[in-house]
């Protein structure tokens, strides 16, 4: 066995905050983190700030990846922001789903490391990730 897949590149948590009841996005993305060497922790729909910060905390993550189509985002993803600061966690959080242009600004000065849409590519998705775990990684599409 290789051991670079022995070892994880980091530990990530992927949630679905607020009433939302879509996660296949959610579920692609935790699958392509996990082939490009993460170990994924997938909370399932439907779970409040707070359950997704005991889960982030409880589990020592590296980076929190919330992913969220409801609307709800302009308060929800403050909401953990604040509480993962109070637990004392440092973990970046980011952000996928659909996120109006408008309110993305917003959402940046709040605290969030990323915010991806529709369409982004897998690419740009972990190797952002790569860079909030280990800001010397290489891009993956660097030779």
């Amino acid at each position: 066995m290789n051991s670079d897949r022995m070892t994880p590149k980091g530990r990530i948590v992927v949630g679905k905050v607020g009433l939302d009841g879509h996660d296949r996005g959610a579920k692609y993305i935790a699958m392509a983190l996990r082939d490009a060497g993460y170990e994924v922790i997938y909370t399932g729909l439907r779970q409040t700030p707070e359950a997704i910060v005991a889960v982030a905390v409880s589990e020592d993550v590296d980076v929190v990846g919330l992913s969220i189509h409801s609307g709800a985002h302009a308060i929800l993803i403050p909401d953990v922001i604040r509480l993962l600061s109070d637990a004392g966690s440092h973990a970046p959080v980011v952000v996928g789903g659909i996120i109006p242009t408008p309110d993305r600004a917003a959402l940046i000065d709040a605290g969030v490391a990323a915010i991806f849409g529709p369409g982004d590519a897998i690419t740009d998705i972990v190797n952002v990730i790569d860079r909030l775990v280990d800001p010397s990684a290489t891009p993956l599409d660097a030779g």
